[in-house]
């Protein structure tokens, strides 16, 4: 058995590969396998995989139909035999000392969750986090669990996302994660805070995310669709986690005050770009939605 087993679900993206692969190689800590899912690339990604699976024993690649970036995750789940798991999706890539880092403050502390910071590169500049300097103020960085997980709502600790940390692989023991949502991470991750005893987070930067959009500027039509559909998966995870949450009996109050927050923040961020039918059409679907919540939740 090995320490840690990478998962790193694949699909067309011939471009970035190599280097998210290589980063894994050069890490100083060696002690890991990796777990290739091929979801159906169309590119040359699935040969690319190869390469590194003849070369280096430890790639072990699986090819599958595609089904998505949480089936390609709940495959790499099944083939995974070490004590502690990581993600990297496969157009990012990690500093070298990553999983040293990583281990290290697992040894350390017997945390079951290790967390470390996440640096953005978009438009070949990168852009540092601040949300890793966060972890130091907490003593000894340990992270509460009602914190990590409200996380859920606002992302100030950037904690939402399957990668940029390693976990104890018994938490993810019954996990699976939902097949056909975008968003997985959000509606899948706090199962496995809920099941946490310990988080501790690294006020470094170890993770490099790859934003690959050459420019975030949208028209109004175009800029509503997806925030709007953003949205649409955003409430249907935050309603699974509600459940989760209420069916735990883990701070219910809590939580359903943050759910309540959210809802009107939502009410009050409405785009100005958008043309008054959009943004009656969004103010009424968040609307319905917390006239529901209010009504469970009496």
């Amino acid at each position: 058995m090995v320490k840690v087993s990478i998962g790193v679900p694949v699909y067309n993206v011939d471009q970035w590969l190599r280097q998210c692969l290589d980063s894994i190689r050069q890490q100083s800590f060696q002690d890991f396998e990796v777990i290739m899912v091929d979801d159906g690339s169309t590119d040359n990604s699935f040969e690319i995989c190869q390469e590194y699976v003849s070369k280096d024993e430890r790639f072990k690649l699986y090819h599958q139909e595609n089904k998505g970036l949480a089936g390609a995750r709940n495959t790499c789940l099944k083939h995974m035999t070490g004590d502690f798991i990581a993600w990297l999706d496969s157009d990012d890539w990690l500093e070298n000392d990553y999983l040293e880092r990583l281990v290290s403050m697992q040894a350390k502390t017997g945390a079951d969750i290790v967390c470390i910071g996440i640096k953005t590169f978009m438009n070949d500049e990168f852009y540092m986090g601040s949300h890793q300097d966060k972890y130091g103020a907490f003593p000894d960085h340990v992270i509460p669990k009602k914190i990590a997980m409200s996380d859920v709502f606002w992302g100030i600790y950037a904690l939402i996302s399957v990668w940029g940390n390693i976990m104890d692989a018994k938490l993810y023991k019954g996990v699976v994660f939902s097949e056909g949502l975008n968003y997985e991470d959000q509606g899948n991750k706090f199962k496995l805070y809920l099941n946490s005893k310990k988080i501790v987070g690294i006020p470094e930067l170890g993770y490099v995310y790859r934003i690959r959009s050459g420019s975030i500027t949208q028209d109004g039509a175009a800029n509503f669709k997806k925030i709007f559909e953003g949205k649409v998966m955003q409430i249907t995870n935050l309603e699974k986690f509600m459940y989760y949450i209420e069916n735990a009996d883990y701070e219910v109050d809590y939580f359903h005050s943050l759910y309540s927050e959210w809802l009107d923040k939502q009410l009050q961020s409405v785009d100005s770009s958008w043309d008054d039918n959009q943004q009656e059409r969004y103010r009424s679907f968040i609307s319905r939605h917390k006239k529901l919540f209010e009504k469970n939740r009496n």
